[in-house]
């Protein structure tokens, strides 16, 4: 039975966090705004390697402004971004930001309603505060270490299943379009009587762990922009953090399983069976 996190809390100044969470919250409420104004109308995207890699104008505003914001309220930490990339000395910071402004954006562009904004900042233990913004639903999720998970200002506490059987799992694309093994890894969970829904956010993926709705979600691989909001509140929520090896790791670089701790086992297990 695989348990329960066993990393010990690393600990943040308590003024930092709350510092974090506030501006984040501030951040993830603008971008809501931001893109329910504009999702689907008027969009200019531009393809980068994938016809399905969207860049738009939103993407690169969000960021903009993100990080104008981030560098004012705390000078000395840099930001990573998956528009414009690392500040200078990311790599080895003490605390880093990580943004992803638009996470779904082949969504946002077609109008479908799922896409997220998504925050995090991050040390070397893992995400410090994570805050994401699901702008259709009107909800903002946040967590900061040690101090639980929220949705819209609600505690989310996730509660234990113990069977796949009627579940669903998430998972996403690989860059390029099924990652190996993502066929079998469908059957294998249909054989288990579980459904596996790829709906194109990493970030909600997660969340929907953390939130209960799915039994877990599978990433075969995944930029730290996209998760590390949505890892914090599945860590604060109760989840299992794994890597497919099925080592504890906040933020692993070998993949990523997000579950209710009573059926990560299985699920990892159909992963590796499948992935090879």
């Amino acid at each position: 039975m695989t348990l329960l996190s066993s990393r010990p809390p690393r600990p943040v100044e308590p003024g930092l966090l709350s510092r974090a969470l506030e501006v984040a919250g501030r951040l993830a409420n603008d971008a809501t705004d931001v893109i329910t104004a504009t999702a689907g109308r008027g969009a200019h995207p531009s393809t980068l390697d994938s016809p399905f890699d969207w860049v738009t104008d939103t993407d690169r505003i969000l960021e903009r402004h993100t990080r104008r914001v981030l560098t004012a309220e705390f000078p000395g930490i840099p930001v990573v971004g998956h528009e414009f990339g690392a500040d200078h000395g990311a790599d080895v910071a003490e605390y880093r930001w990580v943004v992803d402004s638009v996470d779904g954006t082949a969504n946002y562009v077609a109008g479908v309603p799922w896409c997220a904004y998504s925050l995090a900042l991050v040390d070397a233990a893992g995400p410090v505060v994570g805050v994401v913004a699901d702008p259709y639903r009107a909800q903002i999720y946040a967590a900061a270490r040690g101090r639980g998970a929220r949705a819209n200002g609600k505690p989310v506490k996730l509660q234990d299943r113990c069977v796949t059987a009627g579940a669903l799992v998430c998972t996403e694309f690989a860059r390029r379009g099924p990652w190996p093994g993502m066929g079998g890894f469908i059957e294998r969970a249909a054989a288990a009587h579980a459904g596996v829904r790829v709906l194109g956010s990493a970030a909600l993926s997660i969340a929907q762990v953390a939130l209960g709705h799915a039994a877990a979600a599978v990433l075969h691989s995944y930029h730290e922009w996209d998760v590390a909001g949505s890892v914090a509140m599945a860590i604060e929520a109760g989840a299992v953090v794994l890597d497919r090896h099925g080592e504890d790791t906040a933020l692993p670089t070998d993949g990523l399983l997000v579950a209710a701790p009573g059926v990560a086992d299985e699920v990892l297990g159909w992963w590796q069976e499948t992935a090879g």
